[in-house]
């Protein structure tokens, strides 16, 4: 079916669509009911459905034959190691730890929080969570002792898994100290703890704490089986930030789950049963959950467990090197990665020793692909590169080239198509239907399709205030953006990063793409200040390539023509400033609010999910070196 036909259908008649891409997994009990209604009056899908998503992916691929195709391969530059595991070999894996954890007193409904680095030992403790439909909650490893805690206290997990360390480049960070600081502070105390060894860095255990690899090679109990599991019995928790300050629990279903990223791997990535397929990120974030563990696993694929980092694990041909040595065939990570290689090799001369002919397709997300970028790397690839949009909260993606259907044409700057299942609007303040060209807020009608979140966990009414109540009857993305004229979509990022300077709604987003098309620039920020005259104006934060020597002055000058010529003058678009760094969240999302923040001297709550805390002040530094943000006469 053509992607035309195939997004018709979905819209028109959603419950024929869905029903039929459910039958593409092996349920328990096939769901007679599609959608439905639940008690808050949520749109659910497939309720009656009875399943277990640890058995999709794995013990349906041993018992088809697949056993011994490989399931993952764990590749880490930091530790020196590459380890392979078969599909055999992962289910006994999951199955004996599962076992440990029965046998500690978890089960169906359980909460466990997951706090490691990106070892299959994570892996395998989120699928024996799911495997005895305990309902995991996975921490990024190393994230801060406050930020653990209060995910805890939301959650309340009856245990945590953890590591003794994570590894990042040229530094060990001890986990357990983080841990142990995050049990004291939160109110919810938690009785029960694995702990993963490591031998960078080993772990004093306390009492009631237990070594990982001691205790299954020490146990008596018996593999477990996969527990029968409803449809709409939680899978996971996914804590994504929060306006007030308190992350939000996505809470993930097992059955639209699994039928809505099984379906996305053949329809937007264009991949089949023993493919190798790379998503470079952790498992701390959704596209770690989605394609990296169940997406890839739940289809049949060998999927890329990577430790490290696009530069200096060794240097910015880490990315060519696995390409080569998995032959991998269809790669996506965040284009901050892409901007950091060129940073470090602008002319791509580490691609020259690689072979990456297994290649044929590079997605990109989590960010908005700068054209620049996005053109660099269609010059130096050779192949699609697809840039396509989704959230935490959807689970998959929302908007892309969808390569197993149509293989139209990219544009750049834009996410390209909505993504069968997603009725997709742009709406304004008033919820008025855009029309092409006009920006607003980028929405999806109800019912949102399967794998979307149903719920914030243990605050329903959070869920309807953050994503429903500001335009009833769609689903709120807070994105802002527009269709062109042939329906491309265009993310132009946060809604509050829309900026008014003397009464023109201005995308700082677009300005980034002028600035970003630069020679001398290998990474830029543009954000809104405040002024006392035009209410806000933008400002460029840039960091230059390597090598390049042009004048601040001169580089501003040109900058602001640029700017000028693609908006026009009324943008106001008349400062630049170069840094050596921007502040970024670990997954590579730059800070745009704390810098606007910090430019316009307010106050603001130190983000949780940032890389490195040093570069805030490092902002705050050249910001005032340059007179921003000070009282205008």
């Amino acid at each position: 079916m053509s992607y035309k036909l195939e997004y018709q259908k979905s819209i028109e008649k959603p419950e024929e669509f869905w029903e039929e891409k459910a039958k593409g997994i092996s349920w328990h009990k096939f769901p007679m009911t599609i959608l439905s209604k639940d008690d808050n009056q949520n749109d659910r899908w497939f309720c009656d459905g009875e399943l277990n998503t640890s058995y999709l992916a794995l013990d349906h691929h041993v018992i088809n034959g697949r056993g011994d195709q490989l399931a993952l391969i764990y590749d880490s530059p930091v530790t020196n190691s590459i380890r392979k595991i078969t599909y055999r070999a992962l289910l006994d894996e999951v199955a004996c730890f599962a076992g440990v954890l029965k046998a500690e007193g978890i089960e169906k409904g359980d909460r466990v929080i997951v706090y490691m680095p990106m070892i299959p030992e994570a892996v395998v403790g989120m699928l024996a969570c799911a495997r005895l439909g305990a309902i995991h909650s996975v921490v990024f490893g190393g994230f801060a002792a406050k930020e653990l805690a209060s995910r805890i206290d939301d959650s309340e997990p009856k245990m945590i898994l953890s590591a003794s360390c994570g590894i990042e480049v040229e530094k060990i960070i001890p986990y357990k100290p983080l841990v142990d600081e995050a049990r004291s502070f939160a109110k919810h105390k938690v009785k029960h703890s694995i702990v993963l060894q490591r031998e960078q860095c080993l772990a004093d255990l306390d009492e009631g704490e237990m070594d990982w690899k001691e205790t299954i090679n020490a146990t008596t109990a018996e593999p477990a089986d996969a527990v029968v599991l409803s449809s709409i019995d939680p899978l996971y928790i996914l804590y994504t930030s929060g306006t007030t300050g308190k992350p939000k629990g996505v809470v993930r279903d097992n059955g639209g789950h699994a039928v809505a990223l099984k379906y996305s791997m053949e329809a937007v990535y264009g991949v089949k049963p023993g493919d190798v397929f790379w998503a470079a990120s952790d498992v701390g974030w959704v596209v770690g959950h989605s394609y990296i563990v169940y997406a890839p696993l739940l289809l049949g694929c060998t999927s890329i467990l990577f430790e490290g980092k696009p530069v200096r694990t060794p240097d910015a041909g880490t990315f060519w090197r696995v390409i080569q040595d998995h032959k991998v065939e269809v790669f996506f990570t965040a284009p901050t990665g892409f901007r950091a290689i060129r940073k470090e090799d602008p002319d791509s001369r580490l691609l020259e020793k690689y072979d990456i002919s297994s290649l044929r397709t590079l997605f990109v997300a989590g960010e908005r692909t700068d054209p620049s970028t996005y053109e660099w790397l269609k010059k130096i690839l050779k192949i699609p590169v697809i840039d396509h949009w989704w959230q935490t909260e959807t689970g998959w993606p929302m908007a892309s080239i969808l390569k197993g259907l149509d293989d139209f044409e990219t544009k750049a700057g834009s996410a390209n198509f909505a993504v069968p299942g997603y009725d997709i609007k742009i709406l304004s303040e008033n919820h008025e239907i855009l029309g092409h060209g006009e920006i607003g807020d980028v929405v999806v009608k109800l019912p949102l399709p399967p794998g979307c979140l149903p719920t914030v966990w243990g605050d329903h009414s959070r869920y309807l205030d953050a994503y429903v109540h500001q335009h009833p009857g769609f689903f709120l993305t807070g994105d802002g953006g527009f269709f062109d004229e042939d329906g491309y979509l265009f993310i132009m990022g946060r809604t509050d990063d829309v900026i008014n300077v003397a009464g023109h709604r201005l995308s700082t987003g677009e300005m980034e793409e002028i600035v970003a098309a630069h020679d001398a620039i290998a990474e830029c920020a543009v954000v809104g200040i405040e002024d006392k005259e035009k209410g806000q104006v933008p400002i460029g934060l840039l960091i230059l390539k390597d090598g390049v020597n042009t004048p601040p002055e001169q580089l501003q000058s040109e900058l602001v023509a640029m700017v000028r010529k693609e908006i026009g003058a009324f943008a106001n678009f008349r400062k630049t400033i170069v840094t050596q760094r921007l502040p970024k969240t670990r997954s590579g999302k730059i800070l745009r609010k704390i810098i606007r923040k910090i430019a316009d001297h307010q106050a603001y709550d130190f983000p949780a999910t940032i890389d490195d805390p040093e570069v805030l002040g490092e902002i705050e530094q050249v910001l005032n070196d340059a007179g921003i943000g000070l009282p205008t006469s």
